[in-house]
């Protein structure tokens, strides 16, 4: 699955804040998908424009993928 999140960037595809995994789970909730955030496995903020996998923790042996998108504002 791929979500797609916008946000203000500098030069070099930096963002000016970056994406946490509440943001992540607020646009998964928006599709229906409830997942707490402590269970979206985000090792450090998204700060860059593009492409991110990011692991979704659904049971203790069971871990899903999600693509996030990240682009421009």
């Amino acid at each position: 699955m791929t979500i797609e999140l916008k946000a203000k960037s500098g030069e070099g595809g930096r963002l000016f804040g970056s994406i946490t995994s509440k943001q992540i789970a607020q646009v998964l909730k928006k599709k229906k998908i409830d997942v707490d955030k402590r269970k979206i496995e985000l090792d450090e903020p998204i700060r860059t424009l593009g492409y991110t996998d990011v692991p979704v923790k659904l049971h203790p042996q069971v871990t899903a993928k999600v693509k996030v998108h990240v682009t421009e504002e």
